[in-house]
């Protein structure tokens, strides 16, 4: 470990993880051994935000759902 606390991940590991520049990963301590796991990079909920095409939109949709007249 370096002075500033940087560590050199091998790379045979890097390359079996699928790990490359960039990447950010999170450090936690389960007891007493040091895991990295890999940060998603990207939100799930992105990639299905404004898919949906509802008539009169989100609040009339909503309305409808609870059974009242709308907002």
């Amino acid at each position: 470990m370096s002075g500033k606390g940087q560590v050199t991940i091998p790379k045979a590991v890097r390359d079996r993880l699928g790990i490359s520049a960039g990447q950010v990963l999170d450090f936690d301590d389960e007891q007493g051994t040091l895991v990295a796991r890999k940060v998603a990079e990207f939100d799930p909920i992105d990639d299905v935000y404004g898919i949906l095409d509802l008539p009169g939109g989100t609040d009339a949709f909503v309305a409808d759902a609870r059974g009242t007249s709308g907002p």
